[in-house]
């Protein structure tokens, strides 16, 4: 799996901290999904195949 560096990672911190100043919980899932999107991109597959590829329940 593509790991993405700490400086990238602390950017998209940054921007969505910035974005949703007071609510930390919607700050964790915007920055989820943000890191799970840009893994997809540098894998250069969909959103949904990266989901499905790293899905730990995809065979049941």
């Amino acid at each position: 799996m593509i790991e993405l560096s700490k400086i990238e990672k602390d950017a998209i911190t940054k921007d969505i901290e910035a974005e949703f100043p007071h609510d930390p919980a919607l700050q964790q899932v915007h920055i989820a999904r943000n890191i799970i999107s840009r893994k997809a991109e540098l894998e250069g597959i969909s959103l949904f195949n990266f989901i499905k590829k790293y899905s730990k329940n995809r065979d049941e």
